[in-house]
């Protein structure tokens, strides 16, 4: 079995989602081959809500981790999610190489961040 996939899944049961019901799960893999979860938090008001991709690297950065491989997620749809367009944008920050799995059930699709945010705007763009 894929343990990026259960650390999604195992997460994913955390998820606080009392408004939309939809719990996603994220797992990161860092370059040095840890694991780092997060879920969504859904709020009151909406704006403030964040995203299980969000989490998930806020958690790995505050614990020391900015570079990484892959990410996992897993939700309630009966088929596989992209990150939202905030989330591309954070994890393209990270790496535009970062692989992006997304799980329904054993089906699963793969994205590289490159190819869920073409024509990024990054750090080149600053100088």
């Amino acid at each position: 079995m894929n343990s990026l996939k259960e650390a999604a899944e195992a997460v994913q049961q955390r998820a606080y989602a009392p408004y939309s019901g939809f719990r996603v799960g994220a797992a990161l893999e860092t370059s040095e081959g840890t694991i780092v979860t997060g879920c969504n938090v859904e709020n009151a008001a909406y704006g403030a809500t964040i995203c299980a991709e969000r989490a998930a690297i806020a958690a790995a950065v505050a614990t020391g981790y900015t570079s990484f491989t892959r990410l996992a997620l897993v939700s309630d749809s009966p088929r596989p999610i992209t990150p939202c367009g905030t989330c591309r944008q954070v994890l393209n920050e990270f790496g535009p190489e970062i692989v992006v799995e997304s799980w329904a059930g054993d089906t699963v699709q793969r994205w590289t961040v490159s190819e869920l945010l073409p024509g990024a705007f990054d750090r080149e763009n600053l100088s």
